[in-house]
């Protein structure tokens, strides 16, 4: 993906739109955000698009007039982007003290739960096993 510039709330409203309601005009991009009750001006909407396509969020279809925008990334891909950059930021590359604070928390679905339980079965699978205190020989 990339090193993404950042995202003002404005924008991640646009993309999140661009999510939910895949491709559009800056038309139907706004009438989705006026019914989400943002009710901003045509050309604030169609500037807020040209910012995520100059950051690499959108991309435009210039061959479509009106123009189509069109996310260039997935919510996904932004996610594992912005927990990567704060397990860096604060927890030294780590990601299990990000992950653990969001289970303490206690915002997970049973749902989720049995996710997150398949996810750490499969990595602990695909570990490799520990070293017990085995010393490199002596030269």
């Amino acid at each position: 993906m990339g090193n993404l510039a950042g995202l003002s709330d404005s924008e991640r409203e646009v993309l999140k739109v661009l999510w939910d309601l895949g491709p559009g005009t800056v038309r139907a991009i706004n009438g989705e955000l006026a019914g989400r009750g943002r009710s901003w001006a045509y050309t604030t909407v169609a500037t807020l698009l040209q910012r995520l396509v100059a950051k690499g969020y959108a991309a435009a279809d210039p061959s479509s007039v009106p123009h189509v925008y069109s996310a260039s990334v997935s919510r996904e891909e932004l996610l594992g982007r912005r927990l990567q950059d704060a397990a860096d930021e604060l927890c030294d590359g780590r990601s299990a003290p990000l992950v653990l604070a969001l289970v303490e928390g206690g915002r997970l679905s049973p749902e989720e739960v049995a996710r997150l339980r398949r996810l750490l079965d499969e990595a602990a699978a695909e570990a490799p096993p520990p070293t017990k205190g085995k010393r490199k020989p002596r030269s």
